[in-house]
């Protein structure tokens, strides 16, 4: 299955100056737990934006910059090159940013979204999710505390049979 995973603000705000503008470290494992030991699909600006690789994770990196090659990735020229890198038998998680959430909308089959409840400043945001397309299968509500700023909850949509 191909899953897109993404934090996103209630106005589709995912960052700022290739920076989240939250922090969750729950979010941060959960992220961990879903996506350790699968194929990760990445524009350039959100490779770049991790300090290093991320571990136990098979990094795939689109990119137009032909000359582009970081240690230890697999470098595309597209969405379409990225997927058929993939595994068909496993799952293989998209990881943004926002452009590539775009493209890659059509191909998903599960949207793995933390929807952080308050309206960000950005300059990069995730797609609508239409209704009539996706069905919103699982939700588990968290609270602000000590260490998260503000109420999230996280969601799971499957797209749903009758959509191509």
């Amino acid at each position: 299955m191909i899953i897109m995973i993404a934090a996103v603000a209630e106005n589709n705000a995912l960052g700022k100056n290739n920076e989240l503008v939250w922090h969750l470290p729950n979010d941060f494992k959960r992220f961990k737990s879903l996506t350790t030991g699968h194929h990760i699909i990445m524009g350039r600006k959100t490779f770049e934006s991790f300090p290093k690789p991320l571990p136990n994770r098979i990094h795939i990196v689109i990119s137009r910059q032909d000359d582009y090659k970081p240690e230890g990735c697999i470098v595309v020229g597209s969405l379409n090159e990225a997927l058929s890198r993939c595994p068909k038998e496993e799952d293989s998680y998209i990881i943004g940013g926002g452009e590539i959430y775009k493209q890659a909308l059509p191909h998903a089959d599960v949207l793995e979204i933390t929807r952080v409840h308050h309206d960000f400043e950005a300059d990069t945001f995730f797609p609508e999710i239409n209704p009539k397309e996706w069905k919103l299968t699982k939700t588990e509500s968290q609270y602000k505390d000590e260490r998260h700023l503000f109420d999230y909850t996280y969601q799971t949509f499957i797209k749903n049979k009758n959509t191509p």
